[in-house]
């Protein structure tokens, strides 16, 4: 053996964990040493790495799985949504999940779009419910997957009552929701302690085909909006200047400054700010759309970064 005590024993290769205060666990890998002649302990040629084995944080047969994707862009994945993303075998994808974040997909996953369209008859919720019990009976881990996080505004009370009443066991796993990537990339908070001490969350789209709604359900909103308040709202529709007109009748003040921000977070996005009163549908991108209402509401003018340091 080496009598040098900060060269470890030689028994293969070694990570490299700390080279500053634990001599003990620097790598000799490609130190440009070579074993002594007289060492006893051979080291051991360096094994072919063995396929990842399933943890039981993989996707799990016979299990669902309620995945928030975030906003779009695949690097605001959850880890936890990542793992189950690579690891499921049956994903039941929304509509507006981006194909870069499908592109993640394990490979040997069966991948089935539950696309809703306004306005379009692909798949009805009920459907959706029968898609995902049944993949879980034949033993398939089921991701259910959903834009933004899955308790908001995404129907996910429907499919846990589903769920429950065919006792089926699910985990529900949340995403970054279209409001906080929004506000990220229009550099504003949503709250703030001494403009914004009210957030409120509301969306422009009602249920259809339900004998059980008001044929003449609420305004979106009624009264004034406090000057303390920020109102997003999830898919306003396509027609922005009847719901800039149902606001103001409802009572917030035409004035009112409105920054409409389309596909937010990825590439496409596009942003534009204007008053209550000048909200015009062509001027606020393609869907998805998400509306940010208040004197709250201040976007940063675009400062292109720094550049990197030699």
């Amino acid at each position: 053996m080496s009598s040098d005590p900060h060269i470890p024993p030689p028994q293969g290769r070694a990570v490299i964990l700390s080279t500053a205060k634990d001599p003990e666990t620097v790598s000799i890998t490609g130190a440009g040493r070579t074993l002594p002649p007289q060492s006893p302990v051979p080291v051991p040629a360096t094994p072919s790495a063995p396929p990842a084995a399933s943890t039981d944080k993989d996707a799990q047969p016979g299990h669902v799985y309620l995945v928030g994707a975030g906003p779009g862009n695949p690097d605001l994945l959850t880890l936890r949504a990542h793992q189950l993303l690579t690891s499921a075998t049956l994903i039941l994808a929304d509509g507006l999940i981006s194909p870069e974040i499908l592109a993640l997909a394990n490979p040997a996953a069966r991948t089935v779009s539950v696309a809703k369209r306004c306005g379009e008859h692909r798949i009805t919720q009920a459907e959706i419910h029968a898609l995902t019990i049944k993949g879980a009976r034949n033993g398939d881990s089921v991701l259910r997957l959903k834009s933004g996080d899955p308790l908001i505004f995404g129907r996910a009370g429907e499919e846990i009552a589903a769920l429950r009443s065919a006792h089926i066991a699910f985990e529900i796993v949340p995403g970054i929701t279209a409001a906080f990537a929004a506000a990220a990339s229009l550099q504003t908070p949503l709250t703030d302690r001494t403009s914004a001490s009210k957030l409120i969350l509301a969306t422009a789209h009602h249920a259809a085909n339900k004998p059980d709604l008001d044929p003449n359900p609420q305004p979106i909103w009624q009264g004034p909006l406090p000057t303390d308040a920020t109102l997003v709202l999830y898919m306003p529709g396509p027609n922005l200047e009847t719901l800039a007109h149902d606001l103001i009748r409802s009572g917030i003040a035409p004035a009112t400054p409105v920054t409409a921000i389309s596909r937010a977070s990825t590439p496409h996005e596009h942003t534009h700010t204007t008053t209550l009163q000048h909200l015009r549908s062509a001027n606020t991108g393609p869907a998805p759309v998400l509306l940010l209402i208040g004197d709250a509401i201040q976007p940063a003018t675009h400062v292109p970064n720094p550049p990197a340091l030699p």
